[in-house]
């Protein structure tokens, strides 16, 4: 991180000392999100990104997420402020997205909130999730415990829980044999409690990449025995542990926007929040990356309608940002897309980004390719802005370079040919290499790319 930064005391003192979140963002040297601890590939990624959508495949989740534990009588009125999506009851072993958007109706972060007993409510995902929940309960004087339990990034020490994900075709076959026959029914979003070789195990019902599948959790100290079992019984069916280069790459198939620039930069409703912000927090510390250039940072906020929220929006209760998305709603102008990219162009752009030539093309990292926190590349029609391409890398499963994409309603039908610029020319990052922009056709398909086989109850 820029340690010069440390001098001030929050988020908003930076803003004014730097010049605007624009500079801020785009002089970090700060690369992607971090996946630590986890091997970068326990056999290849190849074949581990195959595994969750043609076998089986383990990955452990256990040390890149932040996790926020909240207690007391008031969780519930403050998830229901924060989240925009509905929370119903939200009975006792159950998990439910948290999606929240700022007063303006832009994005901010979503994740996942687990309700693990009476009073005990987890929430999970990156630090931007939990970073406003926090910050809520804290100014909105609510009656809330909470407990957090930081990326082992910014941290270190051990986890409080285990996270491992089974995915895959046979992900319910292993589930059954490590379980001995006894694993209950489970169903989708649910939580199911069972043994592992007499280890209490809890588990959440999903699935990704088009096939069900299973998050456990448990106490740390149980985590070395359940993934012994788990990777014996896993034997038969072809499990492959999942590493960091290939965890990332998920994303590309399933369809989740991953951290998109919070909505937090810009407005005075966010100065008491920008306030409670200190220089340690990934927010301020991230870097803004790509092709795509402006000096209004609301040009790079992205809003839960266009990334496909729209359905889950609770209008029949009161929320942060409820009058702003109601009319985002009725007016959308953008639309999540997977942009699948020109095998002949991304080749050209790698020999450009090796060997000597005439234009110097930024390097495209494999299988993941970003190389910022929040990374923007444009995307155009006839030279003309048509969206921006966010997440980018390869899927062996495609066989293709894929990337989340945010486009212009009018050019979101699968099939539309576009142009993705690639490269960041006038960069002020000294972990970004000399380069010149190098355009990348690429064909709108669906997002998710591979469509989910399970419906939620």
């Amino acid at each position: 991180m820029n340690h010069a930064l440390l001098k001030y005391r929050n988020l908003d003192e930076i803003l004014k000392a730097v010049g605007g979140p624009v500079n801020l963002l785009r002089s970090s040297s700060l690369g992607p999100y971090v996946f630590p601890v986890v091997a970068p590939e326990y056999s290849n990624w190849r074949a581990e990104q195959q595994a969750w959508k043609n076998d089986c495949a383990l990955l452990d989740l256990s040390y890149h997420m932040t996790d926020l534990y909240l207690s007391g009588p008031d969780v519930m009125p403050l998830l229901t402020k924060v989240g925009l999506n509905k929370f119903g009851t939200f009975p006792t072993n159950r998990g439910k997205q948290i999606i929240a958007a700022s007063h303006d109706g832009y994005m901010i972060g979503d994740g996942i909130c687990f309700h693990t007993s009476d009073d005990i409510y987890r929430v999970v995902g990156p630090p931007m999730i939990s970073d406003w929940v926090q910050f809520n309960a804290e100014s909105g004087n609510y009656n809330v415990q909470m407990e957090r339990d930081e990326t082992i990034t910014f941290r270190g020490g051990e986890p409080k829980i285990y996270i491992y994900q089974i995915q895959g075709p046979h992900a319910l076959k292993l589930m059954s044999d490590v379980t001995d026959g006894k694993l209950p029914e489970i169903g989708f979003f649910h939580i199911g409690e069972f043994q592992i070789k007499g280890y209490p195990v809890r588990a959440l019902r999903h699935g990704m990449a088009g096939a069900p599948g299973f998050e456990l959790f448990g106490p740390w100290k149980d985590q070395k025995f359940v993934l012994e079992a788990l990777e014996k019984a896993g034997e038969k069916y072809n499990l492959r542990k999942v590493g960091s280069l290939a965890y990332p790459t998920t994303t590309l198939e399933s369809g989740w926007m991953p951290l998109p620039c919070p909505a937090i930069y810009h407005s005075e409703a966010m100065k008491p929040y920008r306030e409670w912000m200190t220089p340690m927090h990934l927010e301020v510390m991230g870097s803004l990356g790509g092709s795509f250039e402006s000096t209004n940072i609301v040009d790079y906020y992205m809003d839960p309608v266009e990334i496909g929220y729209g359905q889950f929006i609770d209008f029949s209760k009161d929320f942060i940002g409820k009058e702003a998305l109601a009319q985002k709603v009725k007016n959308p102008k953008r639309k999540k897309v997977t942009l699948v990219w020109n095998g002949d162009d991304v080749m050209q752009v790698m020999r450009d980004s090796i060997y000597a030539g005439k234009s110097p093309a930024k390097f495209m990292n494999l299988p993941l390719a970003v190389y910022s926190t929040f990374q923007y590349d444009a995307v155009v029609k006839d030279g003309k802005h048509a969206g921006i391409s966010q997440y980018v890398g390869y899927s062996a499963n495609a066989t293709s370079m894929l990337s989340l994409s945010i486009v212009d309603l009018e050019f979101s039908e699968p099939g539309t040919e576009l142009v993705v610029r690639w490269g960041e020319p006038n960069t002020r990052r000294s972990t970004v290499e000399r380069n010149e922009v190098h355009e990348i056709r690429a064909k709108v398909a669906p997002a998710p790319f591979y469509q989910k086989l399970i419906k939620k109850d």
